[in-house]
């Protein structure tokens, strides 16, 4: 495998969007916007259900894009859920203990990391598909406690700690 630098001019700029099938579309949109704070806009009619997310800042991109009915269903009919190959998603945030309130009016589970020799918190809870995420913070800005390491509490890859609300 080559590791050098490209120099025939293809570059990679950064993630553009991921797409998450649902078999409830409702819930979802309300998970990422009234739980994470995306904001729905407009989306092409592609002739199925969907939505298109983006982040709260002037000129956000459309990073999550959902879909769902007949192009969400697998082989087996059924929308698949989790992250398969893909461990998790993760989103740069401000708002560490707003994020954890959210979560508790939710009703959502969620896990607590501070990343060994860094100043970076993280909190990783699950969408209503099974979609695995981790906010991560600047803790150096942060107000109030660090995350709660405790056994309970922590986050430890590998672990699925997923409790669907259906």
């Amino acid at each position: 495998m080559n590791t050098s630098s490209p120099t025939d001019g293809a570059l990679t700029h950064g993630l553009f969007h991921l797409a998450i099938k649902t078999a409830d579309l409702a819930r979802t949109l309300a998970f990422w916007t009234g739980v994470i704070g995306l904001r729905e806009i407009a989306r092409p009619d592609f002739g199925y259900p969907g939505a298109w997310l983006a982040c709260g800042q002037p000129g956000g991109q459309a990073i999550i894009h959902v879909y769902a009915g007949g192009p969400a269903l697998g082989s087996a009919g059924v929308v698949e859920t989790g992250t398969a190959a893909i461990d998790h998603v993760s989103l740069a945030c401000t708002g560490y203990h707003a994020y954890i309130a959210r979560f508790r009016v939710a009703g959502l589970a969620w896990r607590e990391f501070l990343v060994p020799g860094t100043s970076l918190w993280q909190l990783f809870v699950y969408d209503p598909s099974g979609v695995q995420l981790e906010l991560t913070f600047e803790g150096a800005v942060e107000a109030g406690p660090p995350p709660d390491m405790s056994e309970a509490r922590r986050y430890r890859a590998g672990q699925s700690f997923f409790v669907s609300l259906a």
